[in-house]
């Protein structure tokens, strides 16, 4: 799409373009995600959550019909202030099941994420530019032609306008637990001072939460490396060879993240909370983070194999890559929900949210960069290539998988919420 829009005046920086779009979304969701957080305490998960699916029936379908880059990176910045329904949606996880199941309510909510992450790709490969890839369907000189990437952009309006009409039918999570509309009649019904005085430092502390910081900055660090990587892998994948990419066409690229995407409904839906059961979130987390680093290191390789060969490894690398980034992040996410109570969860989900987003800000764009970067010198001495690329992915990686121990990461323990009850 940025290609079409001629704005990169070489090949190597449609990169740098690109990532630019993607970091527009995240700019957008860091500077309203706390807000949403408190709309969704104050008056309920439902009215959040719809308001964000509508949000993207609009300005998605805005999107497609962008007739220029900064028309394209204004609408996805739009779309990002107004799209506050994942933090409200994560608490809602926690709270329609009972303590021993939340794992597996955020971890389906993980996997819904990861299976848009890996579909919205994939269904962007497949019908952007229809009147190329299917001529007998959308004639050359019509609306498509001129819209050529309106498509996917409309099929992905259209099943979230079903999604929000289905949304009528959820029920409301806020009122599951008593302490937070008590928590609201104590501020509005004009209780004594110190009452108030005490309501406002319990919601204040939350920011001197470590067991919820701590894991709010390692979720930051896996979020930049996650949606760098994202960006990276389907640039370098189409990428020609003599760049050091694979020469994919954008359905191999599609193909590649629909598996994945496959792979993890299947995981994070059937196998996830028995493992984790086992062994507890955080040491699954700190044992997929270790695995994914010569995993990624790996990738600069993969140019030297053809055909068949290629395709398998491609295949087996991204579907291990993908489901540890999903162990990761709901091994993070129990921890957040975990560390404190109902009426600070929006809050908490949505500080989470503006944190990640400013991360996701830089993520694309880094990545873009540093691709680029590494496409240009492709016959230095010390990591030559995209080589340099994947490890500066790993590098942050590291970071996260060293963060994931302790002293740094602690867990809230259970007697410490029975106090407070």
């Amino acid at each position: 799409m940025v290609k079409d829009f001629n704005i990169a005046k070489r090949e190597e920086d449609i990169s740098a373009y690109a990532g630019y779009v993607g970091s527009a979304f995240m700019l957008g969701r860091s500077l309203t995600s706390i807000l949403w957080g408190i709309i969704a305490d104050r008056y309920g998960r439902k009215p959040v959550v719809i308001i964000g699916i509508i949000s993207v029936v609009i300005f998605n379908t805005l999107f497609g019909l962008s007739t220029s880059f900064w028309m394209a990176v204004i609408m996805r910045f739009i779309l990002g202030g107004l799209n506050g329904l994942l933090g409200p949606m994560r608490a809602y996880a926690t709270e329609i099941f009972r303590e021993e199941y939340q794992a597996l309510g955020l971890s389906t909510v993980v996997a819904a994420w990861g299976v848009g992450l890996v579909f919205g790709p994939a269904l962007g490969g497949y019908l952007a530019q229809p009147v190329d890839k299917y001529p007998h369907l959308f004639p050359k000189g019509s609306f498509w032609d001129k819209f050529p990437y309106f498509l996917p952009s409309f099929i992905i309006s259209a099943f979230s306008l079903a999604v929000a009409i289905s949304c009528i039918w959820l029920p409301e999570t806020l009122h599951n637990h008593s302490e937070s509309t008590d928590n609201t009649e104590a501020l509005e019904s004009g209780k004594s001072g110190a009452d108030k005085d005490n309501m406002i430092q319990k919601d204040e502390s939350i920011l001197r939460n470590w067991p919820l910081m701590s894991s709010i900055i390692v979720y930051c660090v896996f979020a930049l490396h996650d949606i760098a990587y994202s960006e990276v892998f389907s640039l370098w994948a189409v990428s020609p060879r003599r760049l050091g990419g694979l020469n994919f066409t954008t359905d191999d690229v599609g193909n590649v993240l629909a598996i994945s995407g496959l792979a993890i409904i299947i995981f994070q839906l059937g196998l996830y909370q028995s493992v984790q059961n086992v062994c507890g979130p955080i040491v699954l987390a700190r044992i997929a983070g270790v695995l994914s680093i010569p995993i990624l290191q790996s990738y600069p390789f993969m140019t030297m194999l053809k055909g068949f060969t290629l395709h398998i490894v491609i295949y087996s690398a991204s579907i291990l890559k993908n489901l540890t980034t999903e162990i990761i992040s709901t091994g993070l996410f129990i921890l957040q929900n975990r560390a404190v109570e109902q009426h600070q969860r929006g809050v908490a989900n949505g500080i989470c949210m503006t944190a990640m987003s400013a991360c996701k800000v830089i993520g694309p764009a880094a990545g873009g960069a540093v691709l680029a970067l590494s496409q240009k010198r492709l016959n230095a001495s010390f990591l030559p290539g995209t080589h340099l690329v994947f490890f500066v992915l790993n590098v942050v990686e590291g970071l996260g998988v060293l963060l994931m121990f302790k002293p740094f990461l602690t867990e809230k323990k259970k007697e410490t919420s029975e106090q407070l009850h």
